[in-house]
């Protein structure tokens, strides 16, 4: 039987107002963290006298605050008969083309339909790591929920731990190819920016913060096509969002991401495209040492029709030459 969730309702005393709703929410519930009560502010489940508030907001004396706290998930993940492209397998590693929408591991309140719940089914819960958890079986690295493309899984617990070293060392090439608004100045380039938690809408991350992580992105051009550029990107950090945050900084954002400011519908010359309905972001190669073998892998995911299709509706569109646009995708098909 599924658990359900906790209601909590706490009346806020003279002694406490004034303070910060998630420094008030974590002194009357010393079992959540800050950062937790964070997170069920950002999802909606908490409530001042029946009205969403910021994590910011001053408590008065005599409000209600409503906190709504999700079951725990089970202490593992149950397989699921979720089909999976495997672009490379071994008894130690394996490299899927993960598809766009489906989240990796579970978490934020989503426990099903997860890249994990298709790779035990697949390879079962001997056939995965165990050093990630009972949660994130086999996972070292992670792709937005949005973003497609090649991810590296560890089958064994040697393996996994040799992969977290060659991440660490920075010596795991990733190479994503993404379509950006507007037209980005020279031909390639390197953006380096500090990424970090953004303050005021905690589901995003920034590039305007001092304090945060150091990232670094190169880039080069592929091909620009009416207003849009076609770019090729290779991470030499793994931050949150990274790409996606780097182009919305120097104001070319991702195809699709309206979270980082693309528009909500797109236009290529005259015609009013219909909503991609994902960022057009693709994982479209990994290459390393095999972490037993040391054989070096080269790992090409192809381009999702969907994107594809998209790339060349918007060339005829904007004019382009046919040609063009077929060169520019021949590489990642």
């Amino acid at each position: 039987m599924k658990a359900s969730a906790e209601r909590v309702e706490l009346a806020v005393s003279k002694d406490h107002a004034g303070l910060r709703l998630d420094r008030f929410l974590v002194g009357q519930l010393p079992g959540l963290s800050r950062t937790r009560v964070q997170a069920l502010v950002d999802e909606g489940r908490v409530r001042v006298d029946g009205v969403t508030r910021k994590p910011s907001h001053r408590v008065e004396s005599g409000e209600t605050v409503c906190i709504e706290i999700p079951a725990p998930p089970p202490p593992g993940v149950e397989p699921e008969p979720i089909p999976l492209e495997i672009l490379y397998e071994d008894d130690d590693i394996a490299v899927v083309n993960k598809p766009a929408g489906m989240v990796v591991h579970p978490g934020a309140g989503l426990h099903r339909g997860t890249v994990v719940a298709a790779l035990l089914n697949r390879f079962g819960g001997e056939g995965l790591s165990t050093v990630g958890g009972p949660l994130r079986p086999g996972i070292v690295h992670r792709l937005d929920k949005e973003t497609s493309g090649a991810l590296l899984v560890a089958r064994t617990d040697t393996s996994h731990k040799g992969l977290v070293e060659e991440f660490r060392e920075r010596r795991i090439e990733k190479i994503y190819v993404a379509l950006l608004h507007g037209n980005v100045k020279g031909e390639s380039g390197r953006i380096e920016l500090p990424v970090a938690r953004d303050l005021r809408r905690r589901s995003r991350m920034t590039a305007r913060r001092r304090e945060g992580r150091k990232a670094r992105t190169d880039w080069r051009v592929l091909l620009r096509i009416g207003g849009f550029t076609f770019v090729e990107a290779g991470l030499h950090t793994g931050r949150t969002h990274q790409i996606r945050v780097h182009f919305s900084a120097i104001g070319c954002p991702v195809v699709g991401d309206t979270l980082y400011g693309a528009p909500r519908e797109e236009r290529a010359g005259k015609e009013l495209l219909p909503p991609l309905g994902r960022n057009y972001l693709h994982a479209a190669r990994i290459a390393f040492d095999h972490p037993i073998t040391q054989e070096h892998l080269d790992i090409h995911a192809p381009l999702p029709p969907e994107l594809a299709g998209y790339f060349e509706r918007i060339g005829r569109a904007a004019g382009a030459q046919p040609a063009l646009i077929d060169a520019a995708l021949k590489q990642f098909l």
